[in-house]
């Protein structure tokens, strides 16, 4: 193998597939920024999913200020690409799905989300627990469907893509650290998650 090929970043794709529907998806801690419970988050069968399966949120609690986080354990990065499918399933308050990168706590991160009810999708630094927007799009996210949302982060630069296309690119200098890779929901959405992949850049 040559050097060039050793450099190339290594991509790790969660086995969904192996998973148990009806349990919690193994290789993830469970948390929340806000208020209400945390959630409980499952592996559930889903005919239209990649491989028959999703991991989803399923708490229908109806707290507003309440951000359910799916953490995945594998990996600590500053510099990261990140994929995942998601499909908004249901929700009166939201239906949303998002992704959240250096994240050094539950109050702590950054993140994109796309939201069904709103048709748009934004991008977020939490700072003790508290969003601030730093950029944002309008863009038709349809309930009961697969979309795809992507967030790639190098240094202070994130670009946010959706359904395979680029929608903006942000700077921020928040959080410089390396931190978590989390799935995120807001408040009643009961979303569902496949495909996820994520590539350390650094």
């Amino acid at each position: 193998m040559t050097a060039a090929a050793d450099a190339q970043p290594r991509t790790i794709r969660v086995d969904i597939a192996s998973m148990q529907p009806g349990t919690a998806p193994p290789g993830f801690e469970f948390t929340r920024t806000g208020g209400g419970p945390i959630s409980a988050w499952k592996v559930v069968a889903d005919p239209t999913a990649a491989t028959q399966k999703a991991i989803a949120q399923t708490s229908q609690d109806r707290t507003d200020y309440r951000f359910p986080l799916a953490v995945y354990q594998p990996i600590t990065a500053k510099d990261v690409d990140v994929t995942v499918h998601f499909k908004p399933v249901e929700g009166t308050i939201d239906q949303a799905g998002g992704i959240a990168v250096r994240l050094a706590s539950p109050d702590n991160y950054y993140v994109v989300r796309a939201n069904a009810l709103e048709d748009n999708v934004r991008f977020y630094r939490v700072v003790n627990g508290r969003r601030q927007q730093i950029e944002g799009a309008d863009v038709k996210v349809v309930p009961s469907q697969w979309h795809t949302l992507g967030l790639r982060a190098e240094g202070n630069r994130f670009t946010v893509s959706f359904d395979g296309k680029p929608l903006y690119t942000a700077e921020d200098g928040a959080f410089a650290n390396p931190g978590k890779v989390a799935l995120w929901t807001k408040a009643d959405s009961v979303t569902h998650f496949d495909a996820i992949s994520i590539t350390p850049l650094d």
